[in-house]
């Protein structure tokens, strides 16, 4: 059986928000403690949380990016570093709390099943979190700079990511008030 860790990206700056995102309540916790709940409830074997703030964990390691560099990219390298040793890496996002364990599992059996060098859910309206990489695949991401570059990474690589089917809408992510609106709304 491959050793899976999960990385959960939460240190963003939410900056079309206004405020970090990951900190806003969703019932008894925050957008992240929910992120976190799911993958600590998973088969994942470790999870690892990057963030800027604080966080609720049972078994979660937490990490903290460098504080220089506020791109999605500073979180992505420190939390493949604390994963380093594992086969693969999960790619979680702390701002989308509609990937569930079952989904998570859902895609680490999918990927464990012929450990692609990259792997990504394919909902019924689109690709999306989570991803898996196999350990081959870490150094690509640590070099990368920048914002949304994992997306591109894998457009540039199409013959090397397989999609895993996943019976259910694309979790919605919180971009702004709007969107934590409707994400309220659908977890009432």
């Amino acid at each position: 059986m491959a050793s899976v860790v999960g990385v959960i990206l939460g240190a963003g700056s939410s900056r079309r928000l206004g405020r970090p995102k990951q900190t806003l309540p969703l019932g008894d916790t925050t957008l992240l403690g929910w992120v976190v709940r799911e993958a600590e409830a998973s088969s994942l074997d470790r999870v690892v949380v990057v963030t800027r703030g604080d966080v609720g964990t049972d078994r979660a390691e937490v990490v903290r990016p460098d504080s220089e560099d506020t791109t999605c990219s500073a979180s992505l390298r420190a939390g493949v570093a604390a994963a380093e040793g594992s086969d693969g890496v999960m790619l979680l996002l702390g701002d989308t709390p509609g990937t569930d364990a079952s989904v998570i599992d859902v895609v680490r059996a999918a990927w464990e099943a012929t450990r692609p060098w990259a792997l990504a859910a394919q909902y019924e309206d689109g690709l999306g979190h989570p991803l898996v990489f196999a350990a081959e695949a870490l150094l690509a991401l640590r070099l990368l700079q920048g914002e949304k570059r994992v997306w591109k990474l894998l457009e540039s690589q199409p013959q090397r990511v397989q999609h895993v089917r996943v019976e259910r809408s694309l979790p919605r992510d919180v971009d702004d008030w709007e969107d934590y609106d409707e994400l309220l709304r659908a977890f009432a």
